[in-house]
């Protein structure tokens, strides 16, 4: 099943976000390569793609996973809790509808 993982940084996250990306990107490769990863990025804080300073308010990530409890725990170990970066992390079932 689909779960979405929906987490909100913490104020003034960027450099700390910057500084653990590389390992939580490579979380998400892992999954890609499983053709487990439906979608996955960050929030900008303000209306543009690419916020500079302003940086990111959060993250999503849509992926596969045998359950709840194992998509719980994938988000437990992101890198980015280690960091500091996220404040909150909801971990939610996914229903796919559309396209």
């Amino acid at each position: 099943m689909w779960y979405a993982i929906i987490s909100e940084d913490t104020e003034n996250s960027l450099q700390k976000r910057m500084q653990a990306r590389p390992a939580h990107l490579d979380r998400l490769q892992q999954l890609k390569d499983a053709g487990r990863l439906f979608a996955a990025g960050p929030h900008p804080a303000i209306d543009n793609a690419e916020p500079g300073e302003a940086g990111f308010t959060g993250s999503l990530v849509i992926a596969e996973f045998d359950s709840l409890t194992s998509a719980q725990s994938w988000a437990d170990a992101d890198p980015y809790i280690d960091a500091g970066v996220y404040a909150r992390v909801t971990v939610k079932p996914f229903k796919k509808v559309l396209p």
